[in-house]
């Protein structure tokens, strides 16, 4: 089994990104235009990649790789071995299955039917997988890959429907959790969400062919027109005569993930028609007015919280500064780190600017607190740096629950806010003030004037809420315990 480099010391402390999908059809080298979708989809997830296309004369090709999209999908001897008008992709970060590198774990997943065959690429987490998983081996299924979303080709495969868009009708009703999927066959290209709408998934027009995207802003980098996002619990087959819009399943009120807006999507995507980087500004802003402190920098942690900290100080009226800068040509591996290295931290990815910071009241904006343990060496290099005082303030409320719908989230014992209070935190990160936007300011930031309605919230919240819109059934079988009623 091949071993990725060691992910950098500054990424142990993130929500790790989902995945990202992109499906393309009616174009010519279709595959160029997936590896430019799957490279501006690249936060989405940085383990693996792959495209799978089909040409009326080779028929289905596909390639797998580890690494970037950067240093694999623009080779062009690659590129030629992936003819066609029609093709799909994925960009994966590990949040089911297995953590280390497995190239059979790498989607898109191929299926061959009696119809002919179907290749299919899936963003989010499966929350009865391993249940499903054991009633296809008991009735002879053999599984390639530790991945939940290889459940789907093989209950495709069990569906007595006639066409492979029936199938997986019937496969993904099956499903529970969340999911967006881009899939192809022959001569189809098609896009599903699950009911709830919990991950994105939008649609593209490019010359006479379209396109799905996870986001908006993979649809810009190959000239496509955003069209609309494909709504909660729709199914979408595009052929050459044009797109068929479905619904096969129950309606119910959707729970868009909220924390797509504080940090999983790009800031020049679109969700639900607001620009995300003008959402992640207006919590900055809604940050400031509930959470107001006497400094004299708003500095962000980069990149990340940036749009929140320029809305802060605007709100505020306390200077904005780049009181640290990001090394730009970091990634997010290094060369194999000595012990020495990685004790450095977050030293090789940020860096304080000393003149800025020395003798100053700082306040820093970031995205979220997961750990507390990044938290804690910004907070030192700061006053490393002669800071007078440093107060954080964070874009998102506490995360004090894991996701189970497609982010890779430590187990609750491991999550900061689960274990401490407000001051608990403070003390533990050692700053001089922490605060954090409420659920109902985050809710007003996205566009909810109100904030949020207890009995009926918009979004999935439930890394803050603890209340799961989905049972997750496979993790209540291994013990873990839902929040208690109120």
């Amino acid at each position: 089994m091949r071993e990725l480099p060691p992910s950098h010391p500054f990424d142990d402390d993130k929500l790790k990104e989902e995945c990202g999908i992109f499906g393309v059809i009616g174009v010519a080298d279709a595959a160029n235009f997936v590896a430019l979708g799957l490279h501006a989809l690249q936060h989405r997830g940085q383990e693996a990649g792959g495209i799978v296309s089909h040409d009326a004369e080779q028929g289905f090709n596909s390639a797998r790789r580890f690494g970037y999209v950067r240093d694999n999908f623009t080779k062009a001897s690659l590129m030629e071995t992936l003819p066609g008008p029609l093709a799909i992709g994925h960009v994966r970060y590990s949040t089911a299955g297995s953590k280390g590198a497995v190239i059979r774990d790498v989607q898109p997943f191929f299926g061959e039917f009696a119809m002919g065959g179907a290749a299919i690429a899936h963003n989010g987490n499966i929350t009865n997988a391993n249940a499903l998983r054991r009633e296809l081996i008991e009735r002879g299924s053999i599984f390639q890959s530790s991945s939940d979303s290889e459940c789907i080709i093989h209950l495709m495969a069990r569906s007595f429907q006639s066409n492979i868009p029936e199938r997986m009708k019937d496969a993904l009703r099956r499903v529970e959790g969340a999911f967006s999927v881009v899939a192809m066959t022959r001569t189809k290209l098609i896009g599903v969400r699950d009911p709830l709408g919990v991950r994105p998934l939008v649609l593209g027009k490019i010359g006479d062919g379209w396109a799905l995207s996870s986001e908006t802003c993979a649809l810009d980098i190959i000239g496509a027109e955003y069209v609309r996002e494909i709504k909660p619990g729709e199914m979408v087959v595009i052929n050459a005569s044009g797109i068929e819009s479905y619904r096969p399943f129950e309606p119910v009120e959707p729970r868009f993930c909220i924390f797509e807006h504080v940090y999983f999507s790009r800031p020049d995507s679109i969700i639900g028609d607001r620009s995300v980087y003008e959402t992640r500004r207006q919590i900055g802003v809604e940050l400031a007015r509930e959470a107001p402190v006497d400094a004299d920098l708003v500095c962000p942690v980069p990149d990340s919280g940036t749009p929140a900290a320029i809305g802060f100080s605007q709100e505020s009226g306390i200077p904005y500064a780049m009181g640290i800068i990001r090394n730009q040509y970091m990634g997010r591996t290094f060369i194999e780190p000595t012990e020495q290295i990685r004790n450095m931290g977050v030293r090789l990815k940020l860096n304080v600017n000393r003149a800025l910071i020395k003798g100053k009241r700082v306040i820093l904006v970031d995205d979220s607190v997961v750990r507390g343990t990044t938290s804690i060496k910004i907070k030192q290099m700061i006053l490393d740096a002669g800071a007078a005082e440093v107060h954080f303030r964070i874009a998102s409320p506490p995360t004090a629950w894991p996701c189970f719908y497609g982010v890779d989230t430590p187990e609750r014992g491991k999550l900061l806010a689960a274990n401490m209070s407000e001051e608990e935190m403070r003390e533990f990160i050692g700053v001089d003030s922490i605060k954090f936007i409420s659920l109902d300011g985050l809710y007003r930031a996205v566009g909810e004037a109100t904030g949020r309605n207890a009995k009926c919230p918009q979004y999935c919240d439930a890394c803050f809420s603890g209340e799961y819109p989905v049972r997750p059934a496979d993790m209540i079988a291994k013990g873990f315990e839902l929040k208690a009623a109120e």
